[in-house]
């Protein structure tokens, strides 16, 4: 029989807890399911480590196991060989529909482009997530990053559907209008 300390058992609901979400969100955007196994428990051990030899505590544990996962994503291998970016479509105020979802979803990891490029969108990403309202950006990384249904992602942020999915309609909005300016300044290049 192993006793655990109250630290290890606070992370081992921690890993509990935010384990479901993670490996779907890693699932979605690596096609190779053992890789996406690996990458999970790449993202837990890292997180042990961290836990073991920092001395302040992570503040937003969901938050900094998804950015760690969506770095290794991004780094995973290198392939040689180039890809055009990908195709986009435009509505009728101009912003980009695709969000370069083919970057960030094609099983392309190997590819030191589109590693490169995924590495560019995912920073702008993350930009304009820190700019949008807290209520925004929360509305966003539920359904998009974390996998949430929009009625689950409602009841967690404590608001109606309509409320919810409005704050996700100017997150899209303000997100794309991002994305569309690096689409642009990447085709100008």
């Amino acid at each position: 029989m192993t006793i655990m300390s109250d630290s290890s058992k606070k992370l081992n609901a921690l890993i509990e807890e935010n384990e479901p979400r993670l490996r779907r969100f890693v699932r979605s955007r690596v096609s190779n399911r053992d890789d996406a196994n690996d990458i999970v428990q790449d993202t837990f051990f890292r997180l042990v480590k961290t836990v073991e030899m920092v001395e302040t505590p992570i503040e937003q544990v969901s938050s900094w196991l998804f950015s760690v996962a969506r770095n290794l994503i991004i780094n995973k291998g290198k392939k040689k060989r180039e890809v055009s970016l990908p195709e986009t479509t435009y509505d009728d105020n101009d912003n980009v529909l695709s969000d370069f979802s083919d970057l960030l979803s094609a099983d392309s990891d190997n590819i030191p482009d589109i590693a490169y490029l995924r590495s560019l969108v995912w920073a702008e990403l993350d930009n304009a997530l820190l700019e949008l309202p807290d209520e925004q950006r929360t509305a966003f990384v539920l359904t998009e990053m974390e996998g949430l249904s929009s009625k689950e992602a409602a009841e967690k942020m404590g608001s109606t559907l309509n409320t919810f999915l409005s704050r996700k309609h100017y997150a899209v909005k303000a997100i794309r209008k991002r994305l569309h300016r690096l689409y642009t300044e990447l085709i100008e290049e």
